[in-house]
């Protein structure tokens, strides 16, 4: 029985993973051993923040990433570091969602990505954007 696990050459294009770094628009990915399968990854982070376009007041919202790679997968440090840039952007929800999806079919090219952000409560409306992405056979 054959296992495929992290070799060293799975690393070698990581470059923040194991080392102080700062918040970057640097999406790192390293690669699928299971291409030979669909299965569906899902990151989901509480503390993404963004501000509002007009008055600069801080947004909230829960992110959530769902996806089924193809070649690559995302290195979570670094989609951590790519989300904290988001943080002094003056903008929409709507906008924010879909650049973010866009980012991220642009580096993993998966077969489906989902991005979902459900931001808090805000003049008395709570408000959820969801986009996806699906590859055309």
């Amino acid at each position: 029985m054959s296992k495929k696990l992290t070799s060293k050459k799975d690393l070698e294009y990581l470059s923040v993973l194991g080392k102080d770094s700062v918040p970057q628009k640097k999406l790192e990915v390293f690669p699928n051993h299971h291409s030979d399968r669909n299965y569906t990854i899902t990151l989901t982070t509480e503390e993404f923040t963004t501000l509002g376009p007009i008055n600069r007041q801080p947004d909230f919202a829960t992110l959530q990433i769902e996806y089924v790679p193809e070649k690559s997968i995302i290195e979570s440090k670094s989609l951590k570091l790519y989300l904290q840039t988001f943080r002094n952007e003056e903008t929409f929800y709507e906008h924010v969602v879909n650049v973010i999806l866009d980012d991220l079919v642009a580096v993993l090219k998966p077969r489906r990505c989902k991005v979902t952000a459900a931001y808090a409560v805000r003049g008395g409306i709570a408000m959820t954007v969801e986009t996806e992405y699906q590859r055309k056979k």
